[in-house]
């Protein structure tokens, strides 16, 4: 899964268009990503880069991302160097996975300069450098003498190349050069041995040419005969591909719609074990095939902080209710305590004063056993007797309280999890607001005076039925309570998954009674937005918006309802990508 330098080259050539194209906005959504926009004869296009390491690459992007309030210093740097500038030229190092991007600018003393980056696509090494006249003025990741002692990455110093080992660029390697450069790493597996040979191919390119060389059958590096003649047929065809701008752009993805790696050219390695997509463009391919991973991860990012404080919280939350089950289980005494009480009362003739024992009857059995209560020797019987009535009394009174406590932890304990649930879900910046100001509503988080006034409430989720009808979904817990119990009209429809936190989900009726699909398209998306999403089988209640209450006191999306039906459905996340709107 890794975008490879013959990739990048295709991702040069379908950047071309922007040369000529200046700066209009420069923005940085988290820490190892920038979004360049470029206005170009075209229109305005996105240049999105990322330095970071699971999922470095360069390409332009359709997707809108939240900002955040305030620009990081890396984005004030490149506002300040790159503002305005001109975009004369893209440059790519045979098939080395870099690319410069070489813009003309205007620096303070009105000068004309050329202001390069270097976007970097290595793994965990990425990078995205900015340079001037040969010098690194600055980096997205710094790196120093700890991190590398080969090559450091620090302002002012100059730009050298990563290292570079001795390997063919395919692109205009003679057949000659191959076959030399195969034989000498001995009898090593075909497709390994393609990846020490020629610089800026991935291993699913290998392994595609290795698929062809072999037709399906698996060789060793000491290929000959119709082999080697099908393995430089393909690799031929594959450079041809890639300077004509004839790629068929691939997505492999496994049958459960998990994307698993992608190409420049058809992928069919795989066979029927994973099924394949074309995408028209390179850019198009990296923006579909990273978006949805990548947005997860900036919002994970951002709300860190959250999922940290949420995780305590419902850690302590959870020792607390367990400490207090043990209070209440030593509470079953209480009978007892009672008991002794009123066998020294029925007995006090018997007992003295200084005894440690007293053994008495146990006139409320039937068969009168014999009963051995330790008493207190500093202590008169009947002062033992009002002990263990005291004793009686306290337990009473704590296993009324520790119950009711025990109710409100497991309440609290339930919201904390539906907290949880709404972040892990979050999709936007906004969504992480709403929910930090619900916390510090609810007295999780402290209040800070002098706050800029959040943004407004993003609407509810809505999605269209295959039948028409209007879906929505309530993103946070507050939003559940409005739409549940304030915009619902009586005879529309009130969704919840059962017994697991998630998202309340309404059908619009206008008076209109839905049919069965529209109710099973919306329990999906009830169950996809839930922390039932990744189970094979869901139960999802479901009932007319009108038995919907709540209960005094309750807390933010708890509700309780009557007169409603069940139904079981398997989340499905391509269903409900499909009725989104």
């Amino acid at each position: 899964m890794a975008l490879d330098g013959a990739f990048l080259f295709a991702v040069k050539n379908e950047l071309k268009p922007l040369i000529g194209g200046r700066i209009e906005k420069i923005h940085q959504p988290s820490r190892e990503e920038i979004i360049i926009s470029i206005r170009t004869r075209q229109g305005s296009k996105k240049l999105y880069i990322s330095a970071n390491a699971g999922s470095a690459r360069v390409h332009i992007t359709e997707k809108s991302v939240d900002n955040p309030q305030t620009p990081p210093m890396f984005c004030m740097l490149l506002r300040k160097r790159l503002g305005n500038g001109k975009l004369i030229d893209i440059r790519q190092d045979g098939l080395e996975r870099i690319l410069f991007l070489d813009f003309e600018c205007v620096n303070e003393l009105g000068d004309v300069v050329v202001i390069t980056l270097a976007c970097e696509i290595m793994g965990r090494c990425s990078n995205l450098i900015i340079i001037s006249d040969g010098k690194i003025v600055d980096s997205i990741k710094r790196v120093d003498s700890d991190m590398s002692r080969e090559r450091m990455v620090l302002p002012s110093m100059t730009y050298t190349l990563p290292p570079k080992s001795d390997r063919l660029n395919f692109l205009d390697a003679e057949p000659e050069q191959i076959i030399m450069k195969l034989r000498e790493n001995g009898s090593a597996e075909l497709s390994k041995a393609l990846i020490r040979a020629f610089e800026g191919i991935s291993p699913v390119l290998a392994r595609e040419w290795t698929f062809f060389a072999g037709r399906g059958i698996h060789l060793d590096g000491n290929v000959d005969g119709d082999s080697l003649d099908r393995l430089l047929f393909i690799i031929k065809r594959t450079r041809e591909q890639l300077i004509n701008g004839e790629c068929c752009f691939n997505v492999a993805s496994t049958k459960e719609g998990m994307l698993k790696d992608f190409s420049f050219i058809r992928l069919s390695q795989f066979g029927n074990l994973m099924y394949t997509k074309e995408i028209p463009s390179a850019c198009e391919l990296l923006d579909y095939f990273y978006s949805e991973r990548d947005s997860t991860v900036r919002t994970k990012q951002r709300a860190n902080d959250l999922f940290r404080l949420l995780v305590n919280l419902i850690d302590r939350t959870e020792r607390r209710i367990s400490v207090q089950r043990e209070e209440l289980s030593a509470c079953a005494d209480k009978d007892y305590f009672k008991l002794c009480g009123d066998l020294i009362s029925a007995n006090m003739y018997r007992i003295k004063k200084g005894d440690s024992v007293a053994v008495v009857e146990n006139f409320y059995d039937e068969n009168y056993p014999t009963v051995e209560i330790k008493l207190d020797v500093r202590k008169t019987p009947s002062q033992n007797s009002q002990h263990y009535y005291s004793e009686y009394k306290k337990a009473v009174t704590a296993e009324k309280k520790l119950a009711e406590q025990i109710d409100r932890g497991e309440e609290e304990l339930q919201y904390l999890d539906s907290v949880f649930d709404s972040l892990s879900r979050a999709t936007s910046e906004n969504d992480i607001i709403q929910l930090r100001l619900e916390l510090r509503e609810q007295g999780y988080i402290k209040s800070v005076n002098g706050r800029a006034k959040p943004p407004k409430a993003l609407p509810p989720i809505e999605y269209r039925s295959s039948d028409g009808f209007t879906i929505l979904v309530g993103r946070n817990n507050y939003q559940n309570d409005k739409l549940s119990l304030k915009f619902a009209e009586k005879n529309d429809i009130w969704l919840h998954t059962q017994t697991i936190t998630g998202s309340h989900v309404i059908i619009v009726t206008d008076g209109v009674t839905p049919p069965d699909s529209t109710i099973e398209e919306a329990a999906v998306i009830a169950a996809v937005n839930s922390k039932g999403r990744d189970s094979n089988l869901v139960p999802v209640d479901y009932c007319f918006a009108r038995y919907v209450k709540k209960s005094s006191g309750a807390k933010p999306g708890k509700v309780i309802f009557t007169n409603y039906k069940t139904a079981f459905v398997k989340p499905d996340t391509e269903i409900e990508s499909k009725l989104k709107v």
